[in-house]
């Protein structure tokens, strides 16, 4: 691996983490969610999700030793809060009540929507790849433009209108129920 900045491998890393975040997938849970809170921190919840990012592809693997999980068993739970938030698209219920509206920005906005298991384990696989500064830029494009989402939703909800959200809703909530069916299988062995 080099050490220098390659825009080759910094574009690959870039498309792969934009297709595992799918923040554009993600923008009828994210106004569910402010709706719901009444407002995102973009600036919270884009710097965690930087953070948790970073923090995992120098550490997570060793971090995931220490406390006695493996990758899986990571995967795993994320996809269980995946689930319970698709529920919650498609069926129009509540089940994930937050006690502290401002908290919905971390868990479940920037953990696991966007620094989620996926997300974590796809960090590891490029690691063997591509040389880590390459990455570590990829990341900052990628929650540049998460950021720049997350800002504008109320501009995206007009955009879409109050039909077709809910539309978008429906249909990425069955996404993202399958996104959380297949997590839990491939690391299940099911």
């Amino acid at each position: 691996m080099n050490n220098y900045l390659n825009f080759t491998e910094i574009l690959s890393v870039t498309m792969i983490l934009f297709a595992i975040i799918d923040i554009l997938g993600a923008i009828p849970v994210v106004i569910a969610l402010r709706n719901k809170a009444g407002h995102i921190q973009s600036e919270k919840a884009s710097l965690v999700s930087l953070v948790l990012m970073i923090l995992f592809l120098f550490a997570g693997e060793e971090l995931l030793k220490v406390i006695g999980l493996d990758i899986s068993s990571f995967a795993i739970a994320g996809s269980l809060v995946i689930f319970v938030i698709a529920m919650e698209m498609v069926l129009g219920v509540t089940f994930f009540k937050e006690e502290i509206p401002e908290s919905v920005s971390i868990v479940p906005l920037a953990f696991p929507l966007i620094a989620g298991a996926g997300t974590m384990t796809t960090l590891l696989s490029l690691k063997s790849q591509y040389a880590t500064q390459n990455i570590v830029v990829g990341i900052f494009v990628n929650m540049i433009f998460v950021y720049i989402v997350l800002k504008n939703t109320a501009r995206l909800e007009k955009l879409f209108g109050v039909t077709g959200l809910h539309i978008m809703r429906k249909a990425f909530g069955i996404i993202l129920l399958a996104i959380a069916i297949k997590l839990f299988r491939t690391n299940t062995g099911l």
